[in-house]
């Protein structure tokens, strides 16, 4: 079986993170776990937020690194996430706010297939 990555991206979600690229630079990623912003991944300017020793690198989407918290991805690891892009303007502090669009992140549980090929931290 194909490698299985835990975080994958639609179309709509990978074209506006290459608009992101284009003005601000490297990204990065963050699932955030609530509070203001809700549950939704912000995409900041890289380096504009420090992760923890502690966060996990899921994976990359448009050449940008997907990070949580161990905390998060108790509740998330057994699941693909899939980030996509929406018209509307979010509670967040991501870069995609001011363009009137918000990254959201859907997911679907693993297939007992899927598991063993699964790329990324493990649980």
């Amino acid at each position: 079986m194909s490698p299985v990555s835990r975080v994958i991206a639609t179309p709509e979600a990978l074209a506006l993170i290459h608009r992101l690229q284009a003005e601000h630079g490297p990204l990065m990623f963050y699932q955030s776990s609530g509070c203001c912003d809700g549950s939704s991944p912000m995409c900041l300017v890289q380096g504009e937020m420090q992760l923890s020793p502690a966060d996990l690198k899921l994976g990359e989407i448009g050449g940008v690194g997907f990070h949580m918290s161990p905390s998060q991805f108790a509740y998330w690891q057994h699941a693909q996430l899939t980030v996509d892009a929406v018209a509307g303007h979010g509670d967040s502090f991501s870069l995609e706010s001011s363009l009137g669009y918000c990254f959201v992140t859907r997911s679907r549980l693993f297939t007992d297939d899927e598991e063993p090929a699964v790329v990324g931290p493990a649980p």
